[in-house]
């Protein structure tokens, strides 16, 4: 039986999927796996005894990744699985951009009439103040054509906008989520040069961190409207402040910055983009399911910080290696099993970065002839599972 360990609020429609026989949900602190939301892992102790952790969400910046890889603890979080309520902010946060419907419910809701015929009089006279402007026919460019960025931009083609995308990363499976009406731009100054609303969907790096700065405003013409539902920090404030005196007319994002609070032309949420019931049951149920691959039969998926590996599982004995990426790994792997008599009948290995992960399938009669403690006896070799 394995033994999970949540934090957080995780949906009961995610946990109910751990089989009661099979799963014992925080019975026990000596956890299998923890299932976690916002919970800060960076200052806790890692038990050796835990193997992996799922996190109910896309981002996993409240994780160590890389020292969680060199403890063999693999990391799940779910991406997607709440793009369509971020999108749908996304469009809402648009019309909000175009037509200035909040301020006039605002100016509404601030009147003092005393009866409803001085109400409308007002509302004939200050309507005009109100006047806006359609999102049909507007052009929109999109950075980054992942499951956010690709559900924008069929939504919007389908009214009316006319959309450019920029992905320099998109992969061949991405890439069919992205509809064929979708401009490609090739270049990210063909993109910033001529719209009107700029969509970020970027991943936070080191390589993205503040990319978003003076070079990329004086690309835009005057008048745009940025909006950033990925990353606060992929922004650089003190270049923000000074595009919006100059020819940023509104910034709209889900991350609230200190330096840009109170800036008449800065519209920002706290952090809404995933919060819809669907969304946290979606990202619940994402992270129950991988986590329950990788411990039932050792295939990753959605893995923050190992490679995606899979093998079918058809009931032959396993072997899962968690490993550092150094040359001659799996030949080292591999005749150790060979010393033992053992024969791989299927085998992959994938690597990501510093670290990597072999499935090994063997004959279920030769199972009783290995001892995993061979494999531990090589250098770099992080964590050894069998199934």
């Amino acid at each position: 039986m394995f033994h999970i360990k949540t934090y957080n609020q995780i949906a009961a429609e995610g946990l109910g999927r751990f089989e009661p026989s099979e799963y014992a949900v925080n019975a026990s602190e000596q956890a299998d796996a923890w299932v976690i939301r916002s919970h800060d892992v960076h200052e806790a102790e890692i038990p050796p005894y835990l193997l992996a952790i799922a996190r109910a969400g896309a981002g996993v910046n409240n994780l160590p990744l890389e020292r969680l890889a060199r403890q063999g603890v693999v990391v799940f979080h779910t991406p997607g699985a709440n793009a369509n309520a971020v999108k749908e902010l996304v469009l809402a946060s648009m019309l909000l951009s175009v037509r200035p419907i909040l301020q006039g419910v605002n100016w509404v809701n601030d009147q003092t009439f005393s009866s409803q015929t001085l109400l409308e009089r007002a509302m004939e006279d200050e309507k005009r103040r109100f006047v806006g402007s359609e999102l049909r026919g507007k052009k929109v460019g999109i950075v980054g054509l992942g499951a956010i960025g690709s559900a924008l931009a069929s939504d919007l083609i389908q009214l009316g906008v006319d959309v450019v995308g920029y992905d320099p990363h998109l992969s061949v499976d991405g890439a069919w989520n992205v509809s064929k009406q979708v401009k490609r731009a090739r270049h990210l100054s063909e993109l910033l040069a001529d719209i009107d609303l700029l969509s970020i969907h970027m991943p936070l790096t080191e390589d993205t961190r503040e990319v978003i700065d003076d070079a990329w405003f004086a690309q835009m013409k005057r008048g745009i409207t940025v909006l950033n539902f990925a990353r606060g920090e992929l922004v650089n404030d003190e270049h923000l402040l000074r595009a919006l005196d100059d020819r940023v007319a509104t910034y709209i994002t889900d991350f609230p910055k200190h330096a840009l609070l109170g800036h008449p032309r800065v519209l920002a949420f706290p952090h809404l983009g995933a919060s819809t019931k669907e969304s946290e049951v979606n990202c619940a149920i994402q992270a129950v399911d991988t986590l329950k691959a990788y411990l039932e039969t050792g295939n990753i998926r959605h893995s923050a910080n190992f490679p995606d590996t899979e093998l079918p599982y058809i009931g032959k004995r396993r072997l899962a290696v968690l490993h550092l990426n150094v040359p001659n790994m799996v030949g080292q792997i591999a005749s150790r099993l060979a010393e033992a008599s053992i024969n791989i009948d299927n085998m992959v290995n994938r690597s990501r970065g510093d670290v990597a992960y072999t499935l090994i399938d063997i004959d279920n009669h030769q199972h009783e002839q290995l001892s995993v403690h061979t494999l531990y006896e090589i250098e770099g070799v992080m964590r050894v599972r069998e199934f």
